[in-house]
């Protein structure tokens, strides 16, 4: 399995079987807080400050060794944790990103079901805009928030979730089995993902829960569970029609304009009034349930749905237009209906730089993100034919795809135990009930869970709330929020079969 080295198990002595007990609420506010402010916090601190940069964005990982400091810095503190028997290695196949696994044997007698607990330490890149005093690798901690680069996506989770386990054993309340996978590769789709979980299948057990901390919050006031992700599908699309730049002026209406083609190509794909993406294989029906849930979260959030965005001002100092101001469209719009951003750009350049030229190249980074249930493959393939065939002027026209394209998930219908968990642990340590929401985001790892281990149930959360900004400037970690969801979790293992 290209494992490199074993770190040492944590056994906390015991002269009798372990004693079934109910959960002490305040006990375990009281625990995870000082764990968060002792410990999680600096570590956090510490974490963020290193460009551990994901694959796709730093292909000289490896040599660079930004990466390998969060995998050891989080495994020196993940082994000295007080969780009964925890045996924790990082696992290393050739040529790809490390992951960190970790396990911990049932402290309860007969659990038979393994839960598995999930996140990673990779980074998306600095972006810009980050306000003066604020940076991606430089943490600071204002008003209860932890800005810099990762820490909310997602390199709490790892803390979170061993916390939880040792605010249990602390208690002595009894556990299932429970197994963690942090990898390396998530910002790049998860890619190096795939073959760990096919070399530890075996270990991972029967899998009856996946907690994932990697997700969002609709707000900071109760618990969000994530009930669906978005596929996805991104790549590199370039039109070319010179072999050199050459004088606007006297070529210009003879040479077909790069920009001018590349529009075409978009024309295939989107509707340039609306957004909406035309091919009908890119689009998915909605579940009945889905738009249930949707409709709840509409009365609970409201405006705040668009509003909570950063607009811009527009035309004559007014805000600048969401596509729709009604919350329940909105919601449906970045959850189960496809979209498309341009992320990037190449051929172009800068402002000051740019003379009376016409450009060889236009190349553009595209996003498209998928519906739940569409095929990401397909979509790859499809996306691929749509943009190449029959190219305007015969220009070279060409999409290369991203590795890693990602298919969407839908979570199962929630088993009884884990509804009234989720929503007693809500009440308990937020004061308000469970609230449930789809997300536009994408994390590969939940649908191969969902195929590998069909039975399971799935506890996807997260701290990523109002203007925590994922990926973008001034990114932050809600320490408030991740104290209860850390709580929570222990709540919600704890009661787990």
């Amino acid at each position: 399995m290209g494992v490199l080295h074993a770190r040492k198990a944590i056994m906390i002595s015991d002269d009798t079987t372990q004693q079934a007990r109910q959960v002490d609420h305040e006990a375990l506010r009281a625990f995870v807080g000082r764990k968060w402010n002792d410990e999680i916090v600096p570590a956090l601190t510490d974490y963020i400050a290193v460009p551990a940069k994901s694959p796709a964005f730093d292909p000289d990982w490896a040599r660079n060794g930004y990466i390998e400091r969060v995998v050891t810095d989080a495994a020196q503190w993940a082994e000295q944790q007080p969780v009964r028997g925890l045996k924790l290695e990082v696992v290393r196949l050739p040529g790809r990103t490390p992951v960190i696994f970790f396990e911990t044997a049932a402290t309860r007698s007969g659990s038979v079901e393994t839960i598995v607990l999930y996140g990673h330490l990779d980074k998306q890149p600095e972006f810009s805009g980050w306000r003066n005093d604020l940076g991606p690798w430089t943490p600071k901690l204002e008003d209860g928030k932890l800005y810099g680069r990762g820490g909310a996506d997602d390199g709490y989770a790892i803390y979170a979730s061993l916390t939880a386990l040792a605010a249990l054993d602390a208690q002595g309340v009894e556990r299932p089995r429970c197994v963690g996978i942090i990898e390396t590769c998530e910002e790049s789709g998860s890619y190096d993902l795939l073959p760990y979980v096919d070399a530890l299948r075996e270990r991972l057990g029967k899998v009856g829960l996946v907690v994932c901390l990697d997700s969002g919050a609709g707000n900071y006031d109760q618990l969000w569970l994530t009930t669906s992700l978005r596929g996805l599908v991104a790549g590199d699309l370039e039109v070319q029609v010179l072999d050199e730049g050459i004088h606007s002026g006297g070529y210009g209406g003879i040479t077909p304009s790069s920009f001018r083609i590349m529009r075409q190509l978009f024309e295939r794909l989107e509707d340039a009034s609306t957004g909406n993406l035309l091919p009908k294989g890119f689009h998915c029906g909605i579940p009945a349930e889905r738009l249930r849930e949707a409709e709840a979260t509409a009365r609970i959030l409201g405006d705040d749905v668009w509003k909570k965005i950063p607009w811009a001002c527009g035309q004559d100092g007014r805000q600048v237009l969401p596509t729709t101001t009604d919350p329940q469209e909105a919601l449906l719009n970045s959850t189960w209906r496809p979209s498309l951003s341009v992320t990037g750009a190449a051929g172009l350049p800068s402002l000051a730089d740019a003379g009376n030229v016409l450009r060889p190249r236009t190349a553009f980074k595209l996003s498209l993100r998928l519906p739940p249930l569409i095929d990401a493959a397909k979509a790859v393939a499809d996306l691929k034919a749509l943009l190449e065939f029959d190219p305007p002027y015969n220009a070279k026209v060409t999409f290369k795809p991203d590795q890693g394209a990602a298919t969407g998930w839908s979570a199962p219908d929630l088993a009884p135990w884990l509804a009234s968990a989720l929503n007693g642990a809500s009440q308990q340590h937020y004061g308000a009930d469970c609230a449930y929401i789809g997300q536009g985001g994408t994390i590969p790892l939940m649908n191969v869970l969902k195929e590998g281990f069909p039975q399971s149930q799935f506890m996807v959360c997260g701290v990523l709330g109002p203007k925590s900004n994922a990926h973008g400037p001034n990114e932050f970690l809600h320490v408030p929020y991740a104290k209860k969801l850390t709580a929570t979790v222990a709540e919600v293992i704890a009661a787990a079969p």
